[in-house]
């Protein structure tokens, strides 16, 4: 095989032999890929500063056996902010895994990688809240995974007002009359509707323009505990310290996996 040329981001990084990487890169068209960087950590190597944790970079590669192997890159954004700060560096950390875990070969993960880079420059360039810009980018990693809530209407009797509770069992919200009748239904406030309504329908670019919205005053969001287990062709959530809802969905030709979801609520 010639050639490959694409852009990519590096999400997880390991030290190979004496002086080569083996890397995991999430790219838009070929979705998650692992990678060798031969001689990678030589001091003066030229794929020394494009084979870092969050490196986005256009890469030239060819295929291996079982690994690309990459030629050269030119480096785009490190998200060098990112290592000044620990919290940060711990929670970008965080989300690279989780999309370590949800991503395969052969993919189509523009969407997934525009936001992660975006949830990046927001954590790495601006002052936002860091939970709140995790549990969103979380939020709207799950609507990106097939797993978008209910959010126009009751999920039992189709009511567009009066919407007070959120149901993991029904995956939507809930009529103050239905949620009351829901033991696992958790309540929520009017500004919280909106804030999830405003993630889950807004563009990625758009993602954390909370200002419009005022969602940092916000009461509750969503977050969500991703692990991935065995292959099991289907998708369970369930709920900490409320009672275990089993939530099944598959996807048509892809492998699925095991997540634990939760309602994050801020004092």
């Amino acid at each position: 095989m010639g050639t490959i040329k694409t852009s990519g981001i590096i999400i997880s990084e390991s030290n190979l032999g004496d002086y080569d990487k083996m890397l995991t890169m999430l790219t838009p068209g070929l979705g998650k890929i692992s990678c060798v960087a031969k001689g990678a950590r030589r001091p003066r190597s030229a794929l020394l500063a494009g084979t870092q944790l969050f490196c986005f970079g256009e890469y030239m590669m060819y295929k291996g056996t079982n690994t690309y192997n990459i030629n050269s890159c030119d480096t785009i954004e490190v998200f060098y902010n990112l290592r000044t700060d620990l919290d940060k560096l711990n929670y970008a950390i965080e989300i690279t895994k989780i999309v370590r875990d949800v991503t395969d070969e052969n993919e189509n993960c523009y969407k997934i990688l525009q936001m992660l880079l975006n949830t990046l420059y927001t954590l790495s360039e601006t002052d936002k809240n860091i939970d709140l810009v995790i549990s969103t980018f979380k939020l709207k990693l799950l609507c990106f995974l097939g797993f978008t809530p209910r959010i126009m209407e009751c999920v039992n009797c189709k009511e567009k007002n009066n919407l007070k509770y959120f149901s993991l069992k029904n995956d939507g919200f809930k009529c103050e009359n239905c949620g009351r009748l829901d033991k696992g239904a958790i309540s929520i406030s009017e500004s919280t509707v909106s804030a999830i309504r405003y993630i889950v329908m807004a563009p990625a670019k758009k993602l954390f323009s909370f200002s419009k919205f005022k969602i940092l005053s916000f009461k509750s969001f969503w977050g969500m505990d991703f692990r991935s287990r065995s292959r099991t062709n289907r998708y369970i959530i369930s709920q900490p310290d409320l009672p275990l809802e089993n939530w099944r969905k598959c996807l048509m030709g892809t492998d699925s996996y095991h997540f634990t979801g939760f309602l994050l609520f801020k004092p």
